[in-house]
């Protein structure tokens, strides 16, 4: 079994979802959270995961935490020798993805208010991988001035996967995807 099989099995998207949409955690679907927000597709965050190639000992910045399920999948894949720190705009969704991270008890990871206006958490780089979980119509350049040396960015754009990668913004294209907007 890969790392991102032993993270998604050590971390039941069940556990990240409001209670009336927990049985069908095991649809391969987006499902509604709160705020408007959605909880991702299972095959899509496996397909994140794997373009951002996270490694124990990273540290990791999760845009756009939502329920933490994705916070969690990461604070998983750098181990307790790793950070993870998670923003999220919606404060309800704040409050519930900390307490679901919080429950995983993996105590690297955290998720917090994202400063409204503010893409990312420029004060924190630079960070070794960058999972943006909404959806822009261009590149920010604000999120990848935000990676470290030889650090990696994976964000949907106008409809499209991307895997950015320092130094140089080198972007490769990873197949079609729908997400909510980035804000």
């Amino acid at each position: 079994m890969d790392s991102v099989d032993a993270a998604f099995d050590a971390t039941p998207r069940r556990d990240f979802l409001p209670s009336g949409v927990r049985r069908r955690a095991s649809y391969d679907g987006p499902l509604q959270i709160a705020a408007g927000q959605t909880n991702s597709q299972p095959r899509t965050v496996d397909d994140m995961l794997r373009l951002l190639d996270v490694r124990p000992g990273q540290r990791v910045l999760d845009v756009g935490a939502g329920s933490g399920w994705t916070t969690a999948l990461l604070a998983h894949l750098v181990g307790p020798t790793g950070s993870v720190l998670g923003v999220e705009l919606e404060p309800e969704l704040v409050t519930f993805g900390a307490d679901n991270v919080a429950s995983t008890g993996r105590t690297w990871a955290t998720i917090r208010q994202a400063t409204p206006g503010v893409l990312g958490d420029p004060d924190g780089a630079p960070y070794d991988r960058i999972l943006v979980s909404a959806e822009p119509d261009e590149l920010p350049q604000e999120i990848v001035d935000q990676l470290a040396d030889d650090g990696v960015l994976v964000i949907p754009v106008a409809g499209t996967m991307l895997r950015v990668t320092n130094p140089g913004a080198v972007v490769t294209r990873h197949g079609r995807y729908r997400f909510v907007p980035l804000r």
